[in-house]
């Protein structure tokens, strides 16, 4: 069980109105902490693509601490909180720090891995299991596709004509 961490020194366009780290920041972050951490395991794009597999976010919930601004470093934690028996579905808890050890928010981030010509969920390659097996968290649950119906949000279709005006 191991930790992975991404390092961010915050830039002035990461920052809002509120002189804080913005939350589209944050979801930029997290992405940018997810690609690295693949990359560093050796499941960057090129090989993703020659698996012809694709990471594929579903939803994302966030909690905030304490504030981060201009300026400071950050790290940025992954751990992989649940995974599906055949490695389909995962979820990757984010843990914000800044370098004294404060913890500065948390995000959750639930996805699947999808087969980029059928655009279908997928079990993913066995280096990628082994990857995120190496990283499961302590209290690690597995997920099923039931567990996907339980997330907030359902499509909702509208008629398009009112949009019209």
């Amino acid at each position: 069980m191991s930790v992975y961490y991404h390092k961010f020194e915050v830039r002035w366009s990461d920052i809002d109105a509120n002189r804080h780290l913005g939350n589209s920041t944050y979801v930029d972050y997290c992405s940018q902490t997810r690609m690295a951490f693949l990359n560093k395991n050796k499941i960057g794009l090129t090989q993703l693509n020659r698996w012809g597999v694709g990471p594929v976010m579903l939803h994302e919930r966030y909690s905030f601490f304490k504030e981060i601004y201009a300026d400071q470093t950050v790290f940025v934690a992954l751990e992989v909180a649940a995974l599906s028996e055949d490695g389909s579905i995962y979820q990757f808890v984010h843990k914000f720090y800044l370098p004294d050890g404060t913890h500065c928010a948390t995000a959750e981030a639930t996805g699947v891995w999808i087969d980029m010509m059928l655009r279908k969920t997928t079990t993913p390659p066995d280096d990628i299991m082994e990857v995120m097996n190496e990283y499961k968290s302590e209290n690690v649950q597995t997920i099923t596709r039931e567990y996907l119906k339980t997330l907030p949000f359902r499509p909702e279709n509208v008629n398009a004509s009112i949009f019209e005006n």
